[in-house]
């Protein structure tokens, strides 16, 4: 076996586990059984939120290292899921190490959900969590409606690439001032409902419940990062509804 195509096919498959959000024992832990199955008995796999690491000694008795920056995150469980079933094929003998480099490079561009399907679940999120906290019928239009600007913002986010703090602050910036105004149109809908249910699209829940399960499995350093990278989101959530409110009274908008 090609030591070289092996080791970059493990890195690529925790490259993408970990961009994808998983927790970072779980990425080791399918490394590890990728490595084990091709007899590397000698190969240490060492990960942190911002890289992998990976050394091996081959057949030479010659170390091989192996070492990836990772400088993007997201969540996206469907590839999670498709690496693993990867690695399972691997390692129960039915893939080859090109065959895995090739479905991993399928996995890395698989798209489970349409631009639309994703602004329909914007919309839907927002329309729905109105009803949880106290909000009635307008409020549940209301909130969809500012669920279609939210998307609209996140679409504009993703045109201009816009990185996360920034990109959170602008869609919780247009959710406030959107649900302000429509407050202000409409006196019997909520602004405060409208606003909170809109943004639960923003809030890392995911992000902060990974950071949990990291510390708890001895990952501390993934724990603390992960647990740093959902506060900063939430502080870009909470500066872009302040900044929302106060553009819209700047602007002679009435609070309510």
């Amino acid at each position: 076996m090609d030591e070289r195509k092996l080791l970059r096919a493990v890195v690529t498959a925790g490259e993408i586990m970990l961009v994808s959000g998983a927790e970072v024992h779980r990425v080791e832990d399918t490394m590890n059984y990728m490595l084990a199955h091709a007899g590397c008995e000698t190969a240490e796999t060492v990960v942190y939120t911002t890289g992998i690491l990976v050394s091996l000694i081959t057949a030479s008795h010659e170390p091989l290292t192996f070492v990836k920056r990772i400088s993007e995150r997201s969540t996206n469980i469907n590839r999670i899921y498709l690496v693993n079933d990867i690695s399972r094929r691997f390692c129960a003998g039915t893939l080859t190490v090109d065959e895995v480099l090739a479905e991993l490079e399928k996995a890395s561009r698989a798209v489970q959900y349409s631009r639309l399907a994703k602004s329909a679940g914007i919309v839907g999120v927002a329309a729905f969590f109105s009803p949880i906290f106290g909000g009635g019928v307008p409020d549940f239009a209301g909130a969809a409606l500012v669920g279609v600007f939210l998307a609209l913002a996140n679409r504009i986010s993703i045109r201009f690439k816009l990185n996360d703090f920034c990109a959170n602050a602008f869609g919780a910036l247009v959710a406030a001032f959107s649900a302000s105004a429509l407050g202000d149109l409409f006196p019997m809908m909520q602004s405060d409902v409208m606003i909170i249910s809109s943004i639960m699209t923003l809030v890392p829940g995911v992000t902060f419940t990974t950071a949990i399960r990291d510390t708890l499995n001895g990952d501390y350093m993934a724990g603390a990062a992960r647990m740093t990278e959902a506060v900063v989101v939430a502080l870009a959530v909470a500066a872009g509804v302040g900044s929302g409110l106060f553009l819209y009274q700047m602007m002679g908008g009435a609070m309510r």
